[in-house]
């Protein structure tokens, strides 16, 4: 059946996420361009320290999404004094989750990253980088829930104010006190993080600031300090419990790819650092999309459109690939000029460019898989969408090791791990959004 959502409306909850992606974006980006500058040993420690500590936030990021199929849910059914009660309990269960992981880092980033990490000087800086970083893993995680609520009410133009917010601070931020700008202290890598923990909780404030100013309170009951319901915790963890186990495994194998990729050397992880930056600013459209996906087909259900699901996801999908095809020419067509922005380093920039050739594949495949997989979170099935991508993972991670252990000559054989990710991930999501019977799951 052909779908009443419009282009228009498609693109009003996507760009929004655009633009807060971007900004987010920037901040990995900046990272990279001033620690590609200070040495290859920073740009590769940041990255293998970034990434740890992003394993951990997806499980504040994975609860988030749950809660934001909910409140989609909700706000489909017309039921919206009960998205301040979802939210609240969203907010005890991130507490306790964010303090929970603070400790894990505080106490044994030490000897984690020392068991996975081959060259002591990277984990020498990476320990450094940690030493700052972990401290915002609760501004990060309480950012999560927050962009979800947002999200879920299809209100997504605060989460470009409050990215672009973060974005600013970390870059004036790492500005200064990467290289001891303007009588701030010269920091090196530790800068670099210090500068992103500021950058969260500048966002964090701002959503505050933001929802209590903005958001009718009433309308939505929120911040009426509701009493706690265990059944509404106990469904809420239901649906965002494989969600997240679905994140951390996504961002676990993420982990595992640059592991094996710094037990090769520290040149590819050098160039892997940079490559992985040019790809997610590539991928911010992908990633936007299938957020709306996500959303689109949670309110779709609840409002009893089931039978647009599909043609919505097309249109989404179509979107998601126009949007990413100018950065993707760009990258192709002048692929020095793009990696120079991450390293004055020449010859690290030309062994980069065939991984960059290699993403640009990459990011169509992915246009495809995040589209169609986010849709199948969106129905609610999480447990479905876990083991969907519990099994694609384990043909991704093979498919890294088999071309970092066993070819193990060049860097990019590894990054083509990613088209068969995406090409993957996208055909079993396509095959359950067609045979699967899930237009009646209730949440």
């Amino acid at each position: 059946m052909r779908s009443s959502i419009k282009n228009k409306v498609i693109w009003s909850i996507a760009y929004p996420i655009i633009f807060g992606n971007l900004a987010q974006t920037l901040i990995t980006l900046t990272d990279t361009a001033f620690l590609g500058r200070v040495s290859p040993i920073a740009l590769g420690a940041s990255m293998m320290a970034g990434i740890y500590y992003y394993v951990f936030s997806t499980l504040a990021w994975g609860f988030s999404i749950g809660v934001q199929i909910i409140v989609a849910r909700r706000l489909g059914e017309g039921k919206l004094n009960r998205i301040g009660v979802i939210f609240e309990h969203g907010i005890v269960f991130v507490l306790l989750l964010s303090t929970g992981l603070f400790l894990i880092q505080h106490y044994f980033s030490d000897y984690l990253l020392e068991k996975v990490i081959q060259s002591p000087h990277i984990y020498a800086a990476a320990m450094e980088y940690m030493n700052y970083r972990h401290y915002g893993i609760i501004f990060v995680c309480f950012n999560f829930l927050f962009r979800a609520l947002y999200i879920g009410l299809s209100n997504t133009k605060v989460i470009s104010f409050s990215t672009l917010l973060m974005a600013g601070v970390n870059i004036f931020l790492d500005y200064v006190l990467v290289f001891g700008k303007w009588g701030f202290p010269h920091m090196g890598v530790g800068g670099a993080a210090l500068a992103s923990v500021c950058a969260e909780l500048s966002a964090l404030l701002f959503f505050i600031f933001y929802t209590l100013a903005r958001l009718p309170l009433k309308t939505y009951a929120l911040f009426a300090f509701h009493k706690l319901e265990g059944w509404l915790m106990k469904s809420i963890l239901k649906l965002a419990f494989p969600t997240m186990i679905q994140k951390l495994l996504s961002f676990g194998t993420w982990f595992i790819f640059f592991v094996l990729v710094e037990h090769m050397g520290e040149l590819p992880i050098a160039i892997s650092g940079i490559v992985r930056s040019a790809y997610m600013l590539i991928m911010i459209p992908v990633f936007a999309f299938g957020a709306t996906a996500n959303t689109l087909t949670s309110r779709l259900i609840g409002a009893g459109k089931q039978s647009e699901v599909m043609s919505t996801i097309l249109k989404t999908w179509k979107l998601s690939f126009i949007c990413i095809l100018p950065v993707l020419l760009c990258s192709i067509f002048f692929p020095h000029s793009i990696l120079s922005i991450y390293t004055d380093d020449i010859s690290l920039v030309t062994a980069s460019v065939p991984s960059l050739y290699i993403i640009c594949v990459a990011s169509v495949s992915m246009s495809f898989g995040m589209t169609f997989f986010e849709a199948v979170s969106g129905t609610g099935n999480t447990i479905h969408a876990l083991w969907l991508e519990f099994i694609v993972l384990l043909v991704y991670t093979f498919s890294v090791w088999f071309f970092a252990y066993k070819i193990g000559t060049r860097v990019e054989w590894v990054w083509t791990s990613e088209i068969t990710y995406g090409t993957i991930i996208g055909l079993v999501s396509l095959l359950y959004i067609r045979y699967a019977p899930w237009q009646k799951k209730k949440i």
